[in-house]
């Protein structure tokens, strides 16, 4: 059976897996997905501590994307100096439990090159 082009708010894909990597794809949005997870309510300026590899633009234009896409609530609250939080929406939260196999494939990936170890470093306890 043969999957037939589909177009949703400019993303064509053939097929529903197709569908959710173009959604979460990327080098970044799984890992602001997961904080986003973790702390609940985070400010861009906790997101760039939390992730300092990331550009300022490159955060960004991922937020906007992901915000775009309902994974993410963007809430400006009109005070002085502007505050902005970024929480997850129910979607957005359902997508956890996929990034969650995600890590553990990795941490069994890692075993699996390093002979069954995991490399030690901060933050990559296994659970």
């Amino acid at each position: 059976m043969t999957c037939s082009m589909k177009d949703l708010n400019g993303k064509e894909y053939k097929c529903f897996f197709e569908l959710t990597l173009l959604v979460i794809g990327g080098k970044w949005k799984p890992i602001i997905l997961y904080f986003l997870f973790r702390e609940k309510v985070l400010r861009f300026g906790e997101l760039r501590k939390r992730i300092p590899e990331v550009t300022e633009r490159m955060l960004t234009k991922q937020l906007r994307e992901l915000e775009s896409d309902g994974l993410v609530h963007r809430e400006v609250y009109k005070v002085v100096p502007p505050k902005v939080e970024y929480t997850l929406t129910p979607i957005g939260e359902r997508l956890i439990p996929v990034l969650e196999s995600m890590r553990e494939w990795g941490v069994e990936y890692e075993e699996f090159l390093y002979d069954g170890e995991v490399l030690k470093g901060e933050g990559y306890e296994k659970k």
